[in-house]
C-alpha cells in the first residue's frame, strides 16, 4: 500500500506517480473532497474519479476514516497558534493525533478494507497535504502496519 496527497502533484504527474507505483485503487479519505484553488481543481471528486476511471484505477470513498470537521479545526487552530498553513504544515498536533486515533480509528475496522485489496498492484491512501506525516493518512497507515502487517510507502511529487 502507499499514501499520496494533492499538493505538489498537477493531474498528469499525481496520474503518472500512481501508475509507477502500480496503483490499481485509490481509497480517498478526505471528508470534503474539494481542493481549493484553480491549480487543484483535477483533484476534486468528479474530475479526480473521471481521471482514475480513464487510467484504469478504481475509486472507493471511506468517509468512516475521515476526521470530523471538529477535528479539523482543532488542527487549524495549532496551525494558527504556529503561524503554519495546512500547505506548509509539517506535523499533526498532538491533540489531534490523540483525538483522531481515539475518536476515528478506534472506531474503524479495517479489516474490510484490507481484505478487499487488489490481489495484483498496489492500493494508495489519497488525502491532500504533501507530507504525510502533516496527514491523518499517516495515522492510517500506521494502524495498517501494526494491525495488519502491510508495508506502506509515502509517494512524494518527483
Amino acid at each position: 500500500m502507499v499514501t499520496v496527497g494533492v499538493y505538489g502533484f498537477s493531474g498528469e504527474s499525481f496520474l503518472q506517480r500512481l501508475r509507477h507505483a502500480d496503483v490499481r485503487l485509490l481509497l480517498d479519505v478526505r471528508q470534503r473532497r474539494g481542493v481549493r484553488g484553480p491549480e487543484y481543481a483535477w483533484a476534486n471528486s468528479r474530475r479526480l474519479q473521471a481521471a482514475l476511471a480513464d487510467a484504469g484505477i478504481a475509486y472507493e470513498h471511506h468517509l468512516e476514516l475521515a476526521p470530523t470537521t471538529e477535528l479539523r479545526r482543532l488542527q487549524y487552530a495549532e496551525d494558527d497558534r504556529q503561524g503554519v498553513g495546512k500547505r506548509s504544515r509539517r506535523e499533526l498536533a498532538a491533540e489531534y493525533t490523540r483525538r483522531y486515533t481515539a475518536d476515528i480509528l478506534g472506531h474503524a475496522d479495517l479489516t474490510p478494507i484490507v481484505s478487499a485489496l487488489p490481489g495484483s498492484g498496489t492500493a494508495a491512501l489519497l488525502c491532500v497535504e504533501r507530507d504525510p506525516d502533516a496527514c491523518h493518512r499517516s495515522l492510517i497507515a500506521r494502524r495498517l502496519i501494526e494491525r495488519h502487517g502491510l508495508t506502506i510507502e509515502h509517494l512524494l511529487p518527483w
